[in-house]
């Protein structure tokens, strides 16, 4: 706990470990728990200011804990929010459990690639609970105090104990030749790669990767085939303004480079208990996963309908179209429908969909730009498929992969 304003002691053992109240059943909103209220109270107030808080928080982690430093990349502003922006998201979501965990332990899994050790997490907590008692003016008290040291307890032991879990499993990182590079459009190129140890995944999961031109700086990207006999790895990048890793890959790279992969992560795959028609949408690079839960499909031996809309502002941009077609014609179950969306994948994708179906009894994939998930998601809800059967990857976890 804390001894003082500035102060945070390690986290407990798992003895002693202390997680968030569980959520009651039934279709009513269950009433926010007390250290819920005050948390949030706090988010809306710091809201105006985000800025500064992100500012002083990593000021109170580097000049109190230098030695933390070498945990972050060099130019500070590609890192910018997201160690913070995780650990507010994940404080605001303590009244649910079964979201929360979820979401920490991919983070604690993901930041062993870091460096990150338990020893880490008290110095950020105190960054922490000292950046919000200085611009929450108005909701800090001790109560309030007290509220966000539980929640940083309990939010940093379920990613030690994630960590801990998956040590003698995986290692934190993986090594990947770069054994081809092919250049599909001016700014798209399809990548592939060779870790030095074998690498489990399911079709329609990403991964993230770092380059050595940028060291720790890691962005996602999704896999782009099932996989393989012969353990390679595929990506699709395409190279977007002020990207770092994107340009770095699409414009650098080539075989013989070496690159670091982080453990796969993501919820996207094909349940294959099921025989539901599969509807996936998507949009520019977003395609890269939905051809591999195809391939997936195939492999499986399953001869459920897979109806695909794949979409990007021009045709040139339609960069793995005939592979697609390709497949469709190997395929009977398989529908595949390229889609020009000049005016925006948001918007067009969506509304391509919605004049075909019905879907109501499809389970439906969605990957693309986040504003196109969102929509996406949205117009799939209104043509009558349940929220439960949309799958997508988290917007926020995948904020990072256009850089």
């Amino acid at each position: 706990m804390l001894e003082a304003r500035h102060r945070m002691d390690a986290p407990p053992t798992r003895s002693a470990r202390r997680g968030p109240s569980r959520i009651p059943s039934g279709d009513s909103a269950p009433e926010p728990s007390p250290d819920a209220v005050l948390i949030r109270r706090t988010l809306a107030e710091i809201a105006p200011v985000a800025d500064k808080v992100t500012s002083y928080f990593y000021a109170v982690v580097f000049t109190g804990y230098p030695d933390l430093r070498g945990l972050f990349p060099a130019a500070m502003d590609v890192q910018r929010d997201r160690l913070l922006k995780a650990l507010l998201t994940a404080a605001e979501h303590i009244d649910n459990p079964e979201v929360l965990t979820a979401y920490l332990r991919r983070l604690g899994t993901g930041h062993r690639k870091y460096g990150t050790r338990p020893e880490h997490y008290p110095p950020v907590g105190e960054a922490l609970i000292g950046a919000l008692a200085r611009y929450a003016e108005s909701t800090w008290g001790p109560e309030t105090e007290a509220a966000w040291v539980r929640a940083y307890t309990a939010i940093s032991q379920i990613m030690i104990d994630a960590a801990a879990e998956d040590e003698p499993k995986a290692p934190p990182w993986w090594h990947a030749e770069v054994v081809s590079h092919d250049l599909r459009t001016s700014d798209i190129a399809v990548i592939t790669v060779r870790p030095d140890q074998p690498y489990s995944f399911l079709a329609g999961q990403y991964t993230s990767l770092e380059t050595p031109w940028w060291p720790r700086i890691w962005r996602h990207y999704s896999f782009a085939s099932a996989p393989r006999g012969d353990g390679l790895l595929s990506f699709h990048v395409k190279a977007v303004p002020a990207g770092w890793v994107s340009n770095a890959l699409v414009r650098h790279a080539r075989p013989g480079d070496v690159l670091r992969l982080g453990p796969p992560a993501g919820s996207m795959v094909v349940d294959h208990s099921t025989d539901n028609g599969m509807l996936c949408l998507g949009g520019g690079t977003g395609i890269a996963p939905i051809k591999a839960l195809i391939e997936d499909v195939a492999e499986h031996g399953e001869r459920r309908p897979v109806e695909v809309f794949f979409g990007a502002r021009s045709d040139d941009d339609l960069y793995d179209k005939d592979t697609l077609l390709g497949l469709q014609r190997s395929h009977p179950w398989l529908s595949v429908r390229p889609v020009v969306c000049d005016e925006g994948l948001a918007r067009q994708l969506p509304q391509a969909v919605g004049t075909h179906g019905p879907w109501s009894s499809y389970d439906a994939f969605v990957s693309g730009p986040a504003a196109m998930i969102r929509s996406g998601v949205d117009a799939l809800k209104r043509i009558g498929i349940p929220g439960d059967r949309i799958r997508h990857d988290e917007v926020e976890e995948l904020a990072g992969v256009a850089g």
